[in-house]
C-alpha cells in the first residue's frame, strides 16, 4: 500500500494535517508533540499578527453579510479547547461571534433528533460561530460507551455529512479541528489541575473513567474523522502537546481560510459625493 499523503496548510509553517476525504487518516501517524517550524517567542509574535489580521477580515465578513464561518473544536479532555478558543476570541469583535458550549443533552434536546440542538446554534450571515464540542459528541461518546449500535452510528455519520453539506450550500464555511494530544501530556495536565487551586475546579473525577478508555476514543475519533471528512468540510488535526503551537496552528488556519474567502465591504447604495453633513 502506498504511503498516505498528508496535506499541510500552506504558508502556516505548522504540522497541521488536513483530512479532506481523499486519503485515510491514521492518528498513530500524527505525533502530538510535533512543533511548528518556529520558536515559541516568534510564535507569540505571529499569533499577535494573526489576531490583528483576523480582526480585519472578520470586520469585512460582518459588513459583507453574505457568508459565515463555523469553527468546530473537538478533542480529548485537557486537549486545549478552551485555550484555543480564548486566542481566537482575542482577535475578533464579539458582536460578530457566537460561542456555543455543548454539554450533556437536556431532556428537551433528547426529545428531538440529535442535530436539532446544533442547528439552532449555526452562525447567521456575516457571523463566526465557534463550537466547543459539537454534533460530533453524538457519534463519539455513544459509540465508546456502546449506547448505540454500529448501524445507528453509521447513519448518524451520514446525517452529519448531509447536515454539513446543507450548511455549505447555504454559504457557511466549516473549519473542523481535532486537538490531538498524547496520553502522557493529558496525565501531566490533569495532575497540574489537581495542584493548582485556580484550576482544580476544572477537574472532574469522572474524567479518569474516560481516560481509561483512551484507546477506544482514539480509534473512534479516527473513524469519525475519516467518515465525515469532505473537501468542503475537512478536518484539521492539530498536534497539541505544545499549547503555543496549538494556538498558532488554529489561528493560522482560520485566518488563511478567511483570506481565501476575501470578504469585501459592500458598496453604498448612494453617492457619497452628494452627502453634506451640516
Amino acid at each position: 500500500m502506498p504511503p498516505r499523503k498528508r496535506k499541510k496548510t500552506p504558508g502556516a509553517n505548522t504540522p497541521t494535517v488536513v483530512v479532506d476525504g481523499s486519503a485515510k487518516l491514521r492518528l498513530n501517524d500524527v505525533d502530538p508533540a510535533t512543533k511548528p517550524e518556529t520558536t515559541k517567542a516568534k510564535a507569540g509574535e505571529q499569533i499577535t499578527e494573526l489576531q490583528g489580521r483576523l480582526r480585519e477580515l472578520q470586520q469585512a465578513l460582518y459588513a459583507e453579510h453574505q457568508r459565515s464561518i463555523l469553527i468546530v473544536i473537538q478533542g480529548m479532555d485537557t486537549s486545549g479547547k478552551d485555550g484555543a478558543i480564548k486566542f481566537l476570541c482575542a482577535g475578533v469583535d464579539p458582536n460578530g461571534v457566537q460561542l456555543t458550549n455543548f454539554k450533556y443533552p437536556t431532556a428537551e434536546e433528547f426529545d428531538h433528533d440529535f442535530l436539532w440542538r446544533v442547528h439552532h446554534a449555526t452562525p447567521r450571515r456575516g457571523g463566526i460561530g465557534i463550537w466547543n464540542r459539537s454534533h460530533y459528541e453524538d457519534v463519539l461518546v455513544p459509540r465508546v460507551h456502546q449506547q448505540i449500535d454500529a448501524a445507528t452510528w453509521r447513519k448518524r455519520c451520514e446525517d452529519i455529512v448531509a447536515f454539513e453539506g446543507l450548511l455549505h450550500r447555504n454559504g457557511t464555511t466549516l473549519l473542523k479541528f481535532f486537538l490531538h494530544i498524547s496520553k502522557d501530556e493529558q496525565k501531566a495536565r490533569l495532575e497540574a489541575r489537581l495542584a493548582d487551586p485556580s484550576k482544580i475546579w476544572k477537574f472532574n473525577p469522572e474524567d479518569l473513567k474516560e481516560r481509561a478508555r483512551w484507546a477506544e476514543y482514539q480509534q473512534t475519533y479516527e473513524d469519525v474523522i475519516n467518515r465525515s471528512a469532505t473537501d468542503y468540510a475537512p478536518w484539521h488535526v492539530i498536534p497539541a502537546d505544545y499549547k503555543w503551537g496549538r494556538n498558532l496552528q488554529v489561528l493560522g488556519v482560520v485566518v488563511q481560510k478567511l483570506a481565501e474567502m476575501n470578504p469585501s465591504y459592500p458598496k453604498p447604495s448612494f453617492d457619497p459625493a452628494t452627502i453634506v453633513v451640516e
